[in-house]
């Protein structure tokens, strides 16, 4: 948490710029890996984005900081507007993983819906989904595994994911592996640590985590019949 003294320098109720904001944290608090800075829907409030998601909020001298989301009320409702943008950034990154990169368990009737699962080998809750998904599969939903070794590059379950990313048959390798069989280890081109970046960059923090086609991020296991709810089937 910011203190006081950290946050309360001004630039004497002068109106900074996107540019000038940025420039402002970067000068006094270097190590924050700003991303993007923005209006928000509120005038005189920008918003700072980190990498991974995180957000701040300044006003625009530059005076004052605050971190956390951003809700507005409308229509009796509360709405989280600092994780719309957050999901449509994550479509935007999301949309550019290519299919071929990812372990897909596809219906074998029509695809009503699909989901994106940042997964990993041998914790718990993910081996717990991945029993589901032949009844995912069977209402209609498509299951796109991307990799998260939760430990770490290099570390853990690493080396069991790259293998399964570089089986022939990666369906087969992904099943026998989330049942705890061993499976032959193999080293090629893979896209694991690419994914476990993208993972952290579009705000992943255990496993499994669900990302919808519209970039909403589900953290954690969603029963079968609960994500077919969740998806309006």
């Amino acid at each position: 948490m910011l203190s006081t003294a950290q946050i309360a320098f001004s630039e004497e109720g002068k109106r900074l710029s996107e540019v000038e904001i940025t420039a402002k944290i970067s000068r006094i608090f270097p190590d924050i890996p700003i991303d993007n800075v923005s209006k928000s829907p509120v005038n005189g409030i920008y918003a700072i984005e980190m990498v991974g998601g995180e957000l701040w909020y300044a006003t625009s001298d530059g005076e004052y900081f605050f971190a956390g989301d951003l809700y507005r009320v409308a229509d009796n409702k509360i709405i989280n507007m600092a994780e719309i943008g957050r999901a449509k950034k994550r479509k935007v990154l999301m949309d550019n993983v290519a299919e071929e990169d990812m372990v897909v368990f596809s219906p074998k009737t029509k695809v009503r819906a699909s989901i994106s699962v940042f997964t990993d080998i041998d914790c718990g809750y993910c081996r717990k989904l991945h029993s589901e998904v032949p009844m995912l599969n069977e209402m209609g939903i498509e299951v796109k595994y991307l990799a998260f070794p939760r430990s770490g590059i290099g570390k853990g379950s690493y080396n069991v994911m790259v293998s399964t990313w570089c089986a022939e048959d990666r369906n087969t390798a992904m099943t026998l592996a989330k049942n705890g069989k061993a499976i032959p280890g193999q080293d090629c081109d893979n896209p694991v640590d690419a994914q476990f970046q993208l993972g952290q960059n579009v705000g992943v923090h255990g496993t499994p985590a669900i990302v919808l086609t519209d970039g909403t991020l589900i953290s954690g296991y969603m029963p079968a019949a609960d994500l077919s709810r969740r998806l309006g089937l």
